[in-house]
């Protein structure tokens, strides 16, 4: 058996242990050949892994193989024919490198200068190609269309490949990044940088640039897949999601953190392709490392397939020559700053300072030239190499699979760009590059076509009569179809009428709720539904329990595509933990990130399958858009549909939990989300409204025509303090609900000041509080409102203003807020268990004098009367703030506000009497 002097493992045998029986060692590898040949390598594997398991057990002390050779996984004998013509594919391919180089260096021309990026697809376009040509799947093949997550730094690649499908026009690709001011004959041909679907709505599917969620939402997307599968709504068995990916992306948290999960549930389905260009944005990925053998180790162990190309073709003879390992040693033992350097050097470079490193490899490349030593070419540019690993990758079971493909950032670009630390920034070329490039990709263009106009040299297109763009054609008919693309034609459903919302408007009676159990209600009812009821999605990241869900585990069960292998600790209870195959409910963990993955998934499947899934995401309100806006802004990018439930809001609500859960601040970042509309409802038979307006938004509107863009998601707080749910009044303006605010009742007609009270969720029983000390101590009247949104209400208002804006002579539109508020008289004082800069959104629509109070700071652990006096936002401290408000509108004297605050002891905690003390520790 050979031995490897660089170390104690090679490929997991111990090299300073003789072989005492070759023989014997024979046997059980020929039984091992032979297990192979005729059961096949899923039942090998099985066997090897049981073998593993019992070796293990019997204490051998088998060491874990996290790391091989730092060679190909595929060996040049198991490579499958490859079924192009290379040569065809080979061409079209350097055509559209050109293209692509060419958008970004002309949308860098005067007046323009818009940036771009031109050294990430030139490492990469073989990898898209292979897949383009092969293996990606359109939206008509018999099997469904395959999930690719391109790249985003690589999107002129997939422009320019669409030009040379005629699916877009040179005029377009000039719109690279201008997409308000690239006008050409009255019409708009700019297109976005990244991939954007909801500003490319029929091209991109999947929005990846921002580093971290592409692989997160990627796995989400091939557990989903499955979800549907096991749960009979879609025959998904054939689809595969490809994510690709940078290796210096790799090191973004999020991009690792749900490896595990796509291992547990056996997502064969899903092919990460890492593309190993050695290089992040500013320099070397791992200078001193090798970020593919590290790659490696961490997939191995998160339970993933793994398959290495890092050598190209014109490696074989001489690793076929490699009979001592001399040259596999230098191979593993080279640091990547080092392939980064000899990539940006030349032959004569490599052969001293690589293969001159040992006597023996040195020797191997005697024979070869400078220029055939340059040739040597990295894996991830070798069509039979990345097909090879492609095949492998689609056709294993059991397993995700990871391909670590090793690339030059910027190859074929000439040595101003190739390997170069700031490869990533440059934008242009000279007109030497132009040339260089030209040359290198054989693309018929002329020295003076190119000197005529350096900054915007041509792009080309041999006509589509052309037999490479016939071929190109060909090949992606058979594959049922162009990609990227999105569809969002969709299966029609029927709307519940209003009898599924019929608990929520009845109230609760003289039973005490959270608004919380009042929405689970409303959502039990909704998955009751024969037309709808299966196609809703809660998605809880284990926290059902606290928000009340517990109850769905019986019926509606957890998924998971194992089923339950085991025997439940409360099998015996009504409400007990069941998780089955086909269960509705994504119960993700502790894994916020993860879970919002999953809306996104769930909430597109309209668009990415053409079957409506309706996700309802409830979560600590704490836990969202703080914890992980990114994943929701990508959502809105996606144009998911969906419900997100924030639960266990506001910054006092949540007893004793304090600074670390109380929020105070989600409805803001939720109004900087263009498609989420934010509601913070203070009764049941409200959130039945808005979740229904809701639906009717999404998927009750003409599809061709839709009165308002159906792509939002619903953003509703609840929380957990007990009150009586009333019953919906019966001249309820649910007009003005869905808009933002209504009147929810009148003052005493006590003759007294007036004054207009506003508030949102809990703060409700404290405006009714107030109302009533207003009345009682000092004869004010209050009127009381129920805002359901206050970012709503604001963008009503800028909505307004934007109108007049363009048109200053027209008859101005009225914002909402400003509409009911204008015949109301006296000062308003607006109130939630928000900071104050929640209801200040709304301060310069209000036509009276305006002023908030709020839960302003961190959060504090106490009891909720407490903590609401801490914060000045209970009921006496609304009735202080009116007067105050009162006072400076001169309708009474000031000394009745500081009169009213020592009355009610503001500046003692311990005087709070507002809100219960049931129901609060989480």
């Amino acid at each position: 058996m050979p031995t490897n002097p660089g170390g104690p493992i090679l490929n997991g045998l111990p090299s300073q242990i003789p072989d005492i029986d070759p023989e014997e060692t024979r046997e059980w590898l020929d039984s091992l050949d032979g297990l192979i040949a005729e059961a096949g390598p899923v039942r090998a594997r099985y066997i090897m892994l049981s073998l593993l398991d019992r070796a293990r057990k019997s204490n051998v002390g088998v060491p874990s193989l996290t790391a091989t050779d730092y060679i190909n996984s595929i060996s040049p004998e198991e490579e499958p024919w490859f079924p192009g013509d290379e040569e065809v594919e080979r061409t079209f391919r350097r055509w559209n490198r050109w293209n692509a180089a060419m958008l970004v260096h002309r949308s860098q021309r005067p007046g323009i200068e818009v940036g771009g990026h031109i050294s990430t697809y030139a490492s990469s376009a073989t990898l898209y190609e292979v897949g383009l040509n092969h293996f990606f799947r359109g939206k008509d093949h018999p099997g469904g269309g395959d999930h690719v997550f391109y790249q985003g730094h690589a999107s002129p690649g997939m422009y320019a490949r669409s030009f040379l499908e005629g699916r877009m026009s040179a005029d377009q690709l000039d719109g690279f990044r201008q997409q308000a001011s690239h006008i050409v004959d009255g019409k708009n041909l700019g297109i976005p940088s990244y991939p954007h679907p909801r500003q490319m709505q029929d091209f991109w599917e999947h929005p990846t640039v921002s580093m971290g969620i592409g692989p997160m939402n990627a796995i989400t997307q091939a557990q989903f897949d499955k979800y549907l599968h096991n749960r009979g709504i879609k025959d998904t068995s054939q689809q595969q999601t490809w994510a690709f990916l940078g290796d210096g992306e790799l090191d973004e948290p999020e991009s690792r953190g749900m490896l595990h999960v796509a291992a547990y549930e056996e997502l064969d389905n899903l092919n990460f392709v890492i593309n190993c260009n050695l290089q992040r944005l500013d320099g070397p990925v791992r200078g001193n490392g090798k970020i593919v053998q590290e790659l490696e180790s961490y997939f191995r162990g998160a339970g993933w397939n793994v398959i290495k190309v890092v050598w190209g073709r014109e490696w074989d003879a001489l690793l076929a020559k490699d009979r001592d390992g001399a040259l596999v040693n230098l191979m593993n033992q080279t640091p990547d700053g080092d392939y980064q350097t000899y990539k940006a050097e030349d032959g004569g470079f490599v052969r001293d300072n690589f293969f001159g490193r040992d006597p023996r490899t040195k020797a191997m490349v005697d024979d070869l030239t400078d220029e055939q030593i340059w040739n040597l070419k990295r894996g991830g540019h070798d069509y039979r190499k990345v097909y090879a690993a492609y095949r492998a990758a689609q056709a294993h079971t059991g397993q995700p699979t990871v391909i670590l493909v090793k690339t030059v950032k910027g190859y074929s670009l000439g040595p101003s760009f190739e390997a170069r630390n700031a490869t990533h920034q440059m934008k242009k070329m000279t007109i030497e590059d132009l040339k260089l490039a030209r040359d290198h990709f054989s693309v018929p263009i002329t020295d003076a076509q190119l000197e005529e106009n350096p900054k915007k040299p041509p792009y080309y297109h041999p006509g589509e009569d052309a037999p490479e763009i016939q071929y190109l054609q060909e090949r992606r008919r058979k594959l049922g179809g162009y990609s990227p693309e999105r569809r969002s034609k969709y299966t029609q459903i029927e709307l519940p009428g209003k009898k599924a919302y019929e608990a929520a408007r009845r109230g609760s009676g003289k039973q005490t709720i959270a608004t919380t159990m009042a929405f689970v209600r409303v959502l039990k009812d909704l998955m009751r539904d024969k037309e709808i009821g299966h196609r809703i999605v809660p998605i809880i990241p284990d926290e059902a329990r606290t928000f009340g869900m517990d109850s769905f585990f019986p019926t509606a069960k957890i998924y998971n595509p194992h089923g339950q292998n085991y025997i439940s600790v409360d099998r015996d209870l009504f409400l007990a933990y069941k998780e089955a195959t086909d269960g509705q409910l994504l119960h993700v963990g502790i894994n916020e990130a993860g879970a919002t993955s999953a809306l996104t998934a769930v909430g597109t499947s309209y668009a990415t399958h053409g079957e409506p899934m309706i996700p309802f995401y409830i979560f600590y309100s704490m836990f969202g858009f703080q914890r992980t806006g990114d994943f929701f802004w990508a959502a809105g990018d996606q144009m998911a549909r969906g419900f997100v439930l924030g639960a266990t809001a506001g910054r006092t609500t949540l007893t004793g939990e304090g600074l670390q859960h109380g929020d105070g601040h989600s409805h803001l970042l939720a109004s900087t989300y263009p498609a989420i509309l934010s509601y913070d409802p203070a009764y049941g038979y409200e959130i039945g409204h808005i979740v229904r307006a809701g639906l009717e938004r999404m998927y009750g509107q003409d599809e061709e025509n839709p009165a308002v863009d159906p792509n939002v998601m619903y953003y509703i707080t609840m929380y957990n303090e007990p009150m009586q749910q009333p019953k919906e009044p019966k001249d309820l303006d649910v007009d003005g609900l869905l808009k933002g605010m209504y009147k929810l009742a009148d003052g005493p007609d006590n003759g007294g000041p007036k004054v207009q009270l506003l508030a949102s969720g809990v703060a409700v029983a404290w405006a009714y509080e107030a109302q009533q000390l207003l009345a009682d101590d000092w004869g004010v009247s209050a009127d009381i409102w129920s805002v359901t949104s206050w970012s709503e209400l604001r963008r009503d208002g800028l909505a307004a203003d934007e109108q007049r804006l363009l048109d200053p002579s027209a008859e101005p539109r009225v914002p909402h807020v400003t509409s009911a508020l204008k015949d109301t008289a006296g000062p308003v004082v607006a109130a939630s268990d928000y900071m104050r800069a929640v209801q200040d959104q709304i301060r310069q629509y209000v036509p009276n004098h305006f002023s908030s109070v709020g839960a302003d700071g961190y959060a504090i652990s106490d009891t909720r009367p407490a903590a609401r006096r801490h914060f000045l936002i209970d009921g006496p401290s609304i009735a202080v703030q009116a007067l105050i408000s009162l006072a400076d509108s001169g309708e009474i004297d000031i000394s009745k506000a500081t009169e009213a605050a020592k009355k009610y002891e503001l500046d003692d905690p311990t005087a709070g009497t507002s809100g219960s003390l049931e129901g609060g520790a989480a």
